[in-house]
């Protein structure tokens, strides 16, 4: 008598999420059923200065999906050298509370993810302001974002009312920083 191996629903999503980051065009597919699942936290992210484009399921209940942190990371690179960095998940969930909370259809406009030190220092210096000289940017844990079809003002507070932590309000330069340092706000 044969015996048929049905595999558990923990090992069918952890398997359908590694095959929604491996990039082939039927998994891509998938992606709006799997980030529907209850245990499943997606992201999806337009690069301002890069183009590139990222649907993903980057965690599956507690667990991280490590190719999708990859894949992230890799998205998240400083834009100006090519560097990448290793970025906090927690500022993953914090996108994706943001995303909740405001009901979002479309993807983040990611402005700035992760910068070196060597990029962090230029930015300080060539324009007016605004960059932190130990700006959490340089430790992947935080992100400047803006989201289409949401009132800026809708993003910002959306991020304060989380308290995950800092929340920028640039509205000059159309974007709204968050990270998972302290709560606070400027």
């Amino acid at each position: 008598m044969t015996q048929f191996h049905q595999p558990g629903r923990r090992g069918f999503l952890r398997r359908s999420a590694q095959l929604l980051v491996a990039g082939s065009a039927a998994p891509l597919a998938a992606a709006p059923a799997l980030a529907a699942l209850p245990e499943a936290r997606s992201l999806a992210l337009v690069h301002t200065h890069t183009g590139e484009r990222l649907s993903v399921v980057y965690a599956m209940g507690e667990q991280f999906v490590p190719q999708a942190l990859g894949h992230l990371n890799h998205f998240l690179r400083d834009h100006y050298s090519g560097e990448v960095g290793l970025i906090d998940p927690q500022l993953f969930d914090l996108l994706h509370g943001l995303w909740q909370e405001l009901g979002a259809g479309q993807p983040f406009e990611v402005i700035s993810g992760y910068r070196t030190a060597a990029t962090n220092s230029l930015l300080r210096n060539t324009r007016g302001g605004g960059v932190a000289k130990h700006s959490l940017h340089m430790e992947g844990k935080a992100i400047d974002v803006r989201l289409p079809g949401v009132p800026l003002v809708d993003l910002r507070d959306a991020a304060l009312s989380l308290r995950t932590g800092g929340v920028g309000f640039y509205p000059r330069e159309q974007f709204v920083h968050v990270d998972i340092g302290r709560v606070r706000s400027w």
